[in-house]
């Protein structure tokens, strides 16, 4: 352990399960990097997502976004492809796009798609699957309404899904945040995972959860106050 590390160590009580605003207060006393760190949360979820019904995903526009420029593209034609350039998306394509993809060409970080261009965005599937890129309508990035789309992900939504331990891990903000602003991010996306708790999940819905920055060590948080967040 770094000198560095053990310094902010000891700045969190190992005993203490902190609530939201006390740990969006003690990540800011956290900061060690040269660059502005990203706030993190990560959480364990009594579930079992190799059960369909058990499989917790979502999508959230974060009060005061993430405090990261997003690139978006979009597979989309005819008017739908203006309604996404008028709406701020960086690419708008269709076959272009997939070939772009396929030559390893990425000058994007999410990607949108109408529907009628699925069959599309399916060729590159294998591609965009295990990059995290893959639109889905659970998240809203395959959608009709792709100006929509594109404003909610330039404007700081978030999405997140289980692994298949039950983990999610997310970006919620930016060191330079006010603890406020991140204590109220972090309360908008607990909303949304409260509200995908399956019905069939039995017991505690949160195993456990933390708050962290890039470079620092986890503050952990108090997971029955979590629980009680509700929209």
């Amino acid at each position: 352990m770094s000198k560095r590390y053990k310094q902010l160590v000891e700045k969190i009580d190992a005993d203490k399960a902190y609530g939201v605003a006390d740990a969006a207060s003690k990540v800011k006393e956290l900061i060690s990097a040269k660059f502005d760190e990203t706030v993190e949360i990560a959480m364990n979820l009594n579930v079992d997502p190799r059960h369909a019904d058990q499989m917790v995903r979502g999508a959230i526009v974060l009060p005061h976004g993430t405090g990261k420029t997003v690139r978006v593209a979009v597979f989309a034609k005819g008017v739908k492809a203006d309604e996404a350039k008028a709406a701020g998306a960086d690419i708008v394509g269709t076959d272009d796009l997939v070939a772009d993809v396929k030559a390893g060409i990425f000058n994007f970080d999410v990607v949108v798609a109408a529907p009628d261009c699925m069959g599309l965005v399916g060729q590159i599937g294998r591609i965009l699957g295990p990059k995290g890129m893959m639109p889905n309508p659970k998240t809203g990035t395959v959608t009709p309404d792709v100006a929509t789309a594109v404003k909610n992900v330039k404007g700081g939504q978030v999405n997140f899904r289980v692994d298949k331990k039950g983990n999610i891990h997310a970006g919620i903000g930016k060191a330079s945040f006010t603890a406020e602003q991140i204590a109220e991010n972090f309360k908008s996306i607990m909303i949304a995972i409260n509200k995908q708790k399956p019905a069939s999940a039995k017991g505690r819905y949160i195993h456990n959860a933390a708050l962290s920055l890039t470079m620092s060590p986890a503050v952990k948080l108090d997971v029955l106050e979590l629980a009680d967040i509700k929209g």
